[in-house]
Protein backbone atom coordinates (compact mmCIF):
# COMPACT_ATOMS: atom_id res chain seq x y z
CA UNK A 1 0.00 0.00 0.00
CA UNK A 2 1.25 3.32 -0.90
CA UNK A 3 1.79 5.96 1.73
CA UNK A 4 1.05 9.48 1.10
CA UNK A 5 4.23 11.70 1.46
CA UNK A 6 4.36 15.69 1.79
CA UNK A 7 6.52 17.88 2.28
CA UNK A 8 7.46 20.44 4.58
CA UNK A 9 5.90 22.94 2.66
CA UNK A 10 2.56 21.50 1.93
CA UNK A 11 2.36 20.74 5.47
CA UNK A 12 2.44 24.27 6.92
CA UNK A 13 0.70 25.81 4.03
CA UNK A 14 -2.05 23.53 4.94
CA UNK A 15 -1.60 23.99 8.50
CA UNK A 16 -2.02 27.69 7.62
CA UNK A 17 -5.27 27.37 5.41
CA UNK A 18 -6.93 25.95 8.58
CA UNK A 19 -5.93 28.77 10.63
CA UNK A 20 -7.20 31.15 7.73
CA UNK A 21 -10.83 29.10 7.09
CA UNK A 22 -11.47 29.35 11.12
CA UNK A 23 -13.09 32.14 12.09
CA UNK A 24 -12.54 32.27 15.49
CA UNK A 25 -8.72 32.12 15.08
CA UNK A 26 -9.33 35.28 13.09
CA UNK A 27 -10.95 37.59 15.22
CA UNK A 28 -10.03 36.15 18.96
CA UNK A 29 -9.45 38.16 22.25
CA UNK A 30 -6.35 37.13 24.49
CA UNK A 31 -5.54 38.00 27.68
CA UNK A 32 -1.83 37.62 29.30
CA UNK A 33 0.86 39.08 30.75
CA UNK A 34 3.89 40.34 28.64
CA UNK A 35 7.56 39.10 28.79
CA UNK A 36 10.32 39.42 25.88
CA UNK A 37 8.65 42.98 24.68
CA UNK A 38 11.01 44.08 22.05
CA UNK A 39 10.32 47.45 20.09
CA UNK A 40 12.15 46.84 16.56
CA UNK A 41 13.42 49.62 14.22
CA UNK A 42 11.04 48.76 11.55
CA UNK A 43 8.37 50.07 13.76
CA UNK A 44 6.93 46.37 14.32
CA UNK A 45 6.81 45.03 18.44
CA UNK A 46 7.69 41.43 18.79
CA UNK A 47 5.97 39.73 22.12
CA UNK A 48 5.38 36.97 24.00
CA UNK A 49 1.89 36.18 26.30
CA UNK A 50 2.32 34.12 28.82
CA UNK A 51 -0.02 33.08 31.87
CA UNK A 52 0.44 30.21 34.09
CA UNK A 53 -0.25 27.35 32.03
CA UNK A 54 2.32 28.27 28.94
CA UNK A 55 3.66 30.98 26.41
CA UNK A 56 2.23 32.72 22.79
CA UNK A 57 4.12 34.12 20.50
CA UNK A 58 3.03 37.19 18.95
CA UNK A 59 3.64 40.79 16.81
CA UNK A 60 2.22 43.42 16.17
CA UNK A 61 3.12 45.17 13.04
CA UNK A 62 3.54 49.15 13.13
CA UNK A 63 0.56 49.54 10.47
CA UNK A 64 -1.70 48.93 13.30
CA UNK A 65 -0.24 50.23 16.30
CA UNK A 66 -1.31 53.81 15.29
CA UNK A 67 -4.90 53.05 15.70
CA UNK A 68 -4.40 49.80 17.98
CA UNK A 69 -2.48 50.72 20.97
CA UNK A 70 -2.49 53.74 23.07
CA UNK A 71 0.06 53.25 25.47
CA UNK A 72 3.88 51.85 25.61
CA UNK A 73 4.14 48.05 26.71
CA UNK A 74 6.75 46.64 29.18
CA UNK A 75 7.71 43.87 30.85
CA UNK A 76 4.95 42.74 33.00
CA UNK A 77 1.61 44.43 31.76
CA UNK A 78 -1.65 42.28 31.94
CA UNK A 79 -3.50 43.25 28.70
CA UNK A 80 -5.86 41.88 26.34
CA UNK A 81 -4.92 41.49 22.60
CA UNK A 82 -7.58 41.75 19.85
CA UNK A 83 -5.99 39.90 16.90
CA UNK A 84 -5.53 36.90 14.06
CA UNK A 85 -3.77 33.67 15.18
CA UNK A 86 -1.98 32.50 12.10
CA UNK A 87 1.09 30.22 10.48
CA UNK A 88 4.62 31.69 9.89
CA UNK A 89 5.52 29.20 7.52
CA UNK A 90 9.08 29.64 7.55
CA UNK A 91 9.42 28.45 11.09
CA UNK A 92 6.52 26.48 11.09
CA UNK A 93 5.14 28.26 14.00
CA UNK A 94 2.09 29.88 15.01
CA UNK A 95 1.36 32.89 16.52
CA UNK A 96 -0.74 35.92 17.43
CA UNK A 97 -0.93 38.73 15.06
CA UNK A 98 -2.30 41.84 16.94
CA UNK A 99 -4.21 44.36 15.82
CA UNK A 100 -4.96 46.56 18.62
CA UNK A 101 -3.72 46.21 22.28
CA UNK A 102 -5.19 47.60 25.87
CA UNK A 103 -4.32 47.07 29.63
CA UNK A 104 -6.45 43.83 31.48
CA UNK A 105 -8.52 46.51 33.44
CA UNK A 106 -10.46 47.76 30.85
CA UNK A 107 -9.92 44.49 28.50
CA UNK A 108 -13.57 42.18 29.32
CA UNK A 109 -15.57 45.21 29.01
CA UNK A 110 -14.04 46.29 25.88
CA UNK A 111 -14.55 42.65 24.48
CA UNK A 112 -17.71 43.24 26.00
CA UNK A 113 -18.50 46.60 24.11
CA UNK A 114 -17.21 45.29 20.57
CA UNK A 115 -19.54 42.46 20.65
CA UNK A 116 -22.38 44.53 21.28
CA UNK A 117 -21.30 47.31 18.64
CA UNK A 118 -20.85 44.44 15.79
CA UNK A 119 -24.35 42.94 16.90
CA UNK A 120 -26.05 46.44 16.97
CA UNK A 121 -24.47 47.66 13.61
CA UNK A 122 -25.51 44.38 11.49
CA UNK A 123 -29.39 45.06 12.77
CA UNK A 124 -28.17 48.11 10.87
CA UNK A 125 -29.40 50.53 14.32
CA UNK A 126 -26.16 52.90 13.10
CA UNK A 127 -27.23 53.13 9.52
CA UNK A 128 -27.30 56.29 8.28
CA UNK A 129 -30.49 56.42 6.40
CA UNK A 130 -32.05 56.23 9.76
CA UNK A 131 -30.61 59.43 11.04
CA UNK A 132 -32.63 62.32 11.46
CA UNK A 133 -31.69 65.77 10.62
CA UNK A 134 -31.11 68.48 13.47
CA UNK A 135 -33.64 70.93 13.51
CA UNK A 136 -32.00 74.37 12.53
CA UNK A 137 -34.18 77.03 14.75
CA UNK A 138 -35.63 74.57 17.96
CA UNK A 139 -37.31 76.16 20.66
CA UNK A 140 -36.90 73.89 22.89
CA UNK A 141 -33.61 71.26 23.79
CA UNK A 142 -33.80 68.55 26.63
CA UNK A 143 -30.88 67.32 28.03
CA UNK A 144 -30.52 64.04 30.00
CA UNK A 145 -27.39 64.45 31.90
CA UNK A 146 -26.08 64.61 35.84
CA UNK A 147 -27.94 67.42 37.20
CA UNK A 148 -24.76 68.76 38.84
CA UNK A 149 -21.31 68.40 37.19
CA UNK A 150 -19.00 70.17 34.25
CA UNK A 151 -21.58 68.84 31.40
CA UNK A 152 -24.81 70.55 32.52
CA UNK A 153 -23.51 73.95 33.47
CA UNK A 154 -21.23 73.84 30.05
CA UNK A 155 -24.43 73.52 27.96
CA UNK A 156 -26.39 75.71 30.27
CA UNK A 157 -23.92 78.66 29.40
CA UNK A 158 -23.39 77.75 25.65
CA UNK A 159 -27.01 78.18 25.18
CA UNK A 160 -27.74 80.95 27.05
CA UNK A 161 -24.60 82.86 25.37
CA UNK A 162 -25.86 81.38 22.17
CA UNK A 163 -29.33 82.24 22.34
CA UNK A 164 -31.29 83.31 25.76
CA UNK A 165 -34.14 82.55 24.17
CA UNK A 166 -34.38 79.18 23.60
CA UNK A 167 -35.69 76.76 26.95
CA UNK A 168 -33.45 73.98 28.44
CA UNK A 169 -35.06 71.29 29.54
CA UNK A 170 -33.17 69.05 31.83
CA UNK A 171 -33.86 65.90 32.97
CA UNK A 172 -31.83 64.93 35.97
CA UNK A 173 -30.80 61.58 35.15
CA UNK A 174 -28.19 59.02 36.68
CA UNK A 175 -25.41 58.36 34.72
CA UNK A 176 -22.84 56.04 36.39
CA UNK A 177 -23.39 53.23 38.45
CA UNK A 178 -26.17 50.50 38.78
CA UNK A 179 -29.52 51.64 37.29
CA UNK A 180 -28.17 54.11 35.42
CA UNK A 181 -28.55 52.74 31.99
CA UNK A 182 -32.55 52.39 32.78
CA UNK A 183 -32.20 56.36 34.17
CA UNK A 184 -31.15 57.44 31.02
CA UNK A 185 -33.68 55.50 29.01
CA UNK A 186 -36.13 56.67 31.11
CA UNK A 187 -35.37 60.52 30.89
CA UNK A 188 -35.41 59.64 27.33
CA UNK A 189 -38.71 58.71 26.98
CA UNK A 190 -39.55 61.47 29.52
CA UNK A 191 -38.43 64.32 26.98
CA UNK A 192 -40.13 63.14 23.67
CA UNK A 193 -43.52 62.57 25.60
CA UNK A 194 -42.83 66.36 26.87
CA UNK A 195 -42.21 67.02 23.33
CA UNK A 196 -38.62 68.85 22.98
CA UNK A 197 -37.67 69.84 19.37
CA UNK A 198 -34.09 68.35 19.88
CA UNK A 199 -32.48 66.55 22.33
CA UNK A 200 -28.79 66.24 24.15
CA UNK A 201 -28.06 63.01 25.66
CA UNK A 202 -24.47 62.96 27.84
CA UNK A 203 -21.86 63.42 30.36
CA UNK A 204 -18.33 63.76 31.03
CA UNK A 205 -15.30 62.65 30.35
CA UNK A 206 -14.27 59.48 32.31
CA UNK A 207 -12.93 55.70 31.82
CA UNK A 208 -14.99 52.86 30.26
CA UNK A 209 -16.25 51.74 33.42
CA UNK A 210 -17.87 55.51 34.32
CA UNK A 211 -18.91 55.78 30.40
CA UNK A 212 -20.70 51.72 30.50
CA UNK A 213 -23.81 52.96 30.84
CA UNK A 214 -24.04 54.85 26.86
CA UNK A 215 -22.95 51.82 25.90
CA UNK A 216 -25.75 49.56 27.20
CA UNK A 217 -27.91 47.84 24.84
CA UNK A 218 -31.07 49.09 25.96
CA UNK A 219 -29.64 53.06 25.72
CA UNK A 220 -28.66 52.43 22.15
CA UNK A 221 -32.25 51.07 21.62
CA UNK A 222 -34.23 54.00 23.32
CA UNK A 223 -31.86 56.65 21.02
CA UNK A 224 -32.47 54.45 17.78
CA UNK A 225 -36.51 54.25 18.57
CA UNK A 226 -36.99 57.87 19.88
CA UNK A 227 -38.36 60.30 17.37
CA UNK A 228 -36.98 63.30 18.47
CA UNK A 229 -33.50 63.84 16.86
CA UNK A 230 -30.84 63.44 19.70
CA UNK A 231 -27.23 64.23 19.95
CA UNK A 232 -25.35 62.29 21.85
CA UNK A 233 -22.02 63.94 23.87
CA UNK A 234 -20.44 61.60 26.11
CA UNK A 235 -16.59 61.77 27.22
CA UNK A 236 -13.93 63.93 25.84
CA UNK A 237 -13.23 64.24 21.86
CA UNK A 238 -11.72 60.59 22.50
CA UNK A 239 -14.38 58.55 23.92
CA UNK A 240 -16.98 56.53 21.84
CA UNK A 241 -19.54 54.95 22.90
CA UNK A 242 -22.25 52.71 21.34
CA UNK A 243 -24.57 55.83 21.96
CA UNK A 244 -22.94 57.81 19.84
CA UNK A 245 -23.22 55.21 17.07
CA UNK A 246 -26.88 54.95 17.73
CA UNK A 247 -27.78 59.43 17.99
CA UNK A 248 -28.36 61.22 15.14
CA UNK A 249 -25.30 62.97 15.11
CA UNK A 250 -22.64 63.07 17.42
CA UNK A 251 -20.65 65.66 19.82
CA UNK A 252 -17.49 65.19 20.68
CA UNK A 253 -18.04 67.03 24.22
CA UNK A 254 -21.53 68.56 25.62
CA UNK A 255 -20.11 71.78 24.90
CA UNK A 256 -19.70 71.03 21.35
CA UNK A 257 -23.31 69.52 21.73
CA UNK A 258 -24.96 72.84 22.93
CA UNK A 259 -23.26 74.15 19.74
CA UNK A 260 -24.78 72.18 17.71
CA UNK A 261 -28.00 72.26 19.16
CA UNK A 262 -28.65 75.85 19.58
CA UNK A 263 -28.36 78.39 17.42
CA UNK A 264 -26.43 81.30 17.20
CA UNK A 265 -28.86 84.25 17.74
CA UNK A 266 -26.01 86.96 16.74
CA UNK A 267 -25.13 85.45 14.09
CA UNK A 268 -28.96 85.34 12.89
CA UNK A 269 -29.08 88.67 13.65
CA UNK A 270 -25.77 89.32 12.19
CA UNK A 271 -26.86 87.76 8.96
CA UNK A 272 -30.00 89.43 8.46
CA UNK A 273 -28.46 92.64 9.13
CA UNK A 274 -26.04 91.83 6.35
CA UNK A 275 -29.68 90.56 4.18
CA UNK A 276 -30.98 93.58 5.03
CA UNK A 277 -28.16 96.03 3.42
CA UNK A 278 -27.92 93.57 0.27
CA UNK A 279 -32.15 94.05 -0.11
CA UNK A 280 -31.79 97.97 0.56
CA UNK A 281 -28.61 98.13 -2.30
CA UNK A 282 -30.66 95.79 -4.55
CA UNK A 283 -33.92 98.00 -3.62
CA UNK A 284 -31.99 101.32 -4.85
CA UNK A 285 -30.14 99.62 -8.25
CA UNK A 286 -33.58 98.31 -8.85
CA UNK A 287 -35.13 101.25 -8.73
CA UNK A 288 -32.36 103.54 -10.60
CA UNK A 289 -32.70 100.98 -13.07
CA UNK A 290 -36.38 101.38 -13.39
CA UNK A 291 -36.02 104.82 -13.05
CA UNK A 292 -33.89 104.82 -16.12
CA UNK A 293 -36.13 102.56 -18.01
CA UNK A 294 -39.31 104.78 -17.07
CA UNK A 295 -37.38 107.95 -18.36
CA UNK A 296 -36.66 106.07 -21.62
CA UNK A 297 -40.49 104.96 -21.88
CA UNK A 298 -41.36 109.00 -21.53
CA UNK A 299 -38.88 109.70 -23.89
CA UNK A 300 -40.59 107.58 -26.61
CA UNK A 301 -44.15 108.34 -25.35
CA UNK A 302 -43.35 112.29 -26.01
CA UNK A 303 -41.62 111.60 -29.51
CA UNK A 304 -45.16 109.17 -30.63
CA UNK A 305 -47.56 111.98 -28.42
CA UNK A 306 -50.08 113.18 -31.03
CA UNK A 307 -49.68 116.73 -30.55
CA UNK A 308 -45.94 116.58 -31.15
CA UNK A 309 -46.24 114.57 -34.20
CA UNK A 310 -49.21 117.19 -35.36
CA UNK A 311 -46.47 120.51 -34.28
CA UNK A 312 -43.84 118.13 -36.21
CA UNK A 313 -46.00 117.35 -39.31
CA UNK A 314 -47.10 121.11 -39.39
CA UNK A 315 -43.22 122.53 -39.20
CA UNK A 316 -43.13 119.87 -41.97
CA UNK A 317 -46.01 121.36 -44.33
CA UNK A 318 -44.74 125.00 -43.35
CA UNK A 319 -41.22 124.38 -44.35
CA UNK A 320 -43.25 122.43 -48.03
CA UNK A 321 -45.40 125.66 -48.06
CA UNK A 322 -42.31 127.94 -48.11
CA UNK A 323 -40.50 125.61 -50.80
CA UNK A 324 -43.51 125.59 -53.08
CA UNK A 325 -43.99 129.10 -52.65
CA UNK A 326 -40.34 129.54 -53.73
CA UNK A 327 -40.40 127.22 -56.18
CA UNK A 328 -43.71 128.99 -57.86
CA UNK A 329 -42.33 132.17 -57.83
CA UNK A 330 -39.10 131.50 -59.51
CA UNK A 331 -41.11 129.41 -61.92
CA UNK A 332 -43.14 132.26 -62.50
CA UNK A 333 -40.35 134.23 -62.68
CA UNK A 334 -38.75 132.56 -64.83
CA UNK A 335 -41.91 132.27 -67.28
CA UNK A 336 -42.42 135.42 -67.41
CA UNK A 337 -39.24 136.80 -68.49
CA UNK A 338 -39.41 133.80 -71.39
CA UNK A 339 -42.88 135.60 -72.19
CA UNK A 340 -40.79 139.29 -72.44
CA UNK A 341 -38.71 137.56 -74.92
CA UNK A 342 -41.62 135.64 -76.60
CA UNK A 343 -43.40 138.72 -76.79
CA UNK A 344 -40.58 141.08 -77.95
CA UNK A 345 -39.73 138.49 -80.55
CA UNK A 346 -43.66 138.41 -81.84
CA UNK A 347 -43.74 142.31 -82.00
CA UNK A 348 -40.40 142.35 -84.12
CA UNK A 349 -42.23 139.83 -86.60
CA UNK A 350 -45.74 141.75 -86.25
CA UNK A 351 -47.39 142.71 -89.68
CA UNK A 352 -49.23 145.54 -88.05
CA UNK A 353 -45.84 146.98 -86.81
CA UNK A 354 -44.30 146.73 -90.47
CA UNK A 355 -47.70 148.21 -91.44
CA UNK A 356 -47.04 151.02 -89.69
CA UNK A 357 -43.90 151.68 -90.73
CA UNK A 358 -45.38 152.13 -94.49
CA UNK A 359 -45.12 148.85 -95.11
CA UNK A 360 -48.63 146.98 -96.45
CA UNK A 361 -49.79 143.95 -96.19
CA UNK A 362 -50.91 142.12 -99.11
CA UNK A 363 -53.93 139.05 -99.54
CA UNK A 364 -56.02 137.35 -102.24
CA UNK A 365 -59.47 137.14 -102.56
CA UNK A 366 -59.34 134.43 -99.62
CA UNK A 367 -57.13 136.37 -96.96
CA UNK A 368 -54.12 133.97 -98.12
CA UNK A 369 -51.25 136.24 -97.44
CA UNK A 370 -48.80 137.09 -100.64
CA UNK A 371 -45.15 136.85 -100.05
CA UNK A 372 -43.41 136.83 -103.14
CA UNK A 373 -44.90 137.80 -106.90
CA UNK A 374 -44.35 135.08 -108.39
CA UNK A 375 -47.98 134.17 -106.62
CA UNK A 376 -49.61 136.26 -108.22
CA UNK A 377 -51.14 136.48 -111.94
CA UNK A 378 -51.99 139.15 -113.89
CA UNK A 379 -55.81 140.11 -113.35
CA UNK A 380 -55.89 138.65 -109.63
CA UNK A 381 -57.90 140.38 -106.97
CA UNK A 382 -55.93 141.37 -104.50
CA UNK A 383 -56.51 143.52 -100.71
CA UNK A 384 -53.96 145.56 -99.16
CA UNK A 385 -53.98 146.45 -95.94
CA UNK A 386 -51.94 149.54 -94.66
CA UNK A 387 -51.68 151.64 -91.68
CA UNK A 388 -54.68 153.85 -92.15
CA UNK A 389 -56.90 151.40 -94.24
CA UNK A 390 -57.61 148.89 -96.81
CA UNK A 391 -57.64 148.97 -100.57
CA UNK A 392 -58.61 146.50 -103.68
CA UNK A 393 -56.68 146.12 -106.69
CA UNK A 394 -56.52 144.67 -109.56
CA UNK A 395 -52.82 142.78 -110.97
CA UNK A 396 -52.50 144.12 -114.50
CA UNK A 397 -48.82 143.57 -115.05
CA UNK A 398 -45.85 141.74 -112.70
CA UNK A 399 -42.39 141.35 -112.75
CA UNK A 400 -40.44 138.79 -111.43
CA UNK A 401 -36.26 139.80 -110.55
CA UNK A 402 -34.74 136.32 -110.37
CA UNK A 403 -36.80 135.16 -113.44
Amino acid sequence: MTKNIYSVKQVNTYIKNMFAQDFMMNHIYVRGEISNCKYHTSGHIYFTMKDETGTLSAVMFSGSRKMGLGFRMKEGDKVVVLGAVRVYERDGKYQLYAESIILEGAGLLYQKYEQLKQELEEMGMFAEEYKQPIPSYPRTVGVVTAPTGAAVRDIQNIASRRNPCVQLVLYPAQVQGEGAAQSIVKGIRALEDYGVDVMIVGRGGGSIEDLWAFNEEIVARAIFECRVPIISAVGHETDTTIADYAADLRAPTPSAAAELAVFDLRGILAELDTKKMHLNCAMVRRLEQTAGILEQYRTRLNYYNPQNQLQEKRQICDELKERLSWRMERLLKDRKHKLQMYASLLDGLSPLKKISGGCALVTDRNGRLIQTVGELQPGDQIALRMKDGEASAQITERSVTNE
